[in-house]
């Protein structure tokens, strides 16, 4: 059977108090540490990048030496 859909609407408000009280809870990062690892994360990017790209042009110059003759 499905729920009572006033029952569901009495409870938005607690649902709304209850994230209000855990928003409260959370410690949040400055400015420094977001820039640091955000940072971070687009260093590791342009590595894996860099690190992709040149497996693929190893390959493709296999491919084409090697394997596929025109």
């Amino acid at each position: 059977m499905a729920k009572n859909p006033i029952k569901i609407f009495k409870k938005i408000p607690e649902f709304f108090k209850e994230v209000k009280t855990e928003m409260k809870k959370v410690t949040w990062p400055t400015r420094n540490e977001t820039f640091n690892k955000t940072l971070i994360v687009i260093v590791i990017f342009i590595v894996a990048a860099v690190i992709l790209g040149g497996l693929d042009a190893i390959f493709t110059w296999i491919m084409r030496t090697f394997v596929i003759k025109y």
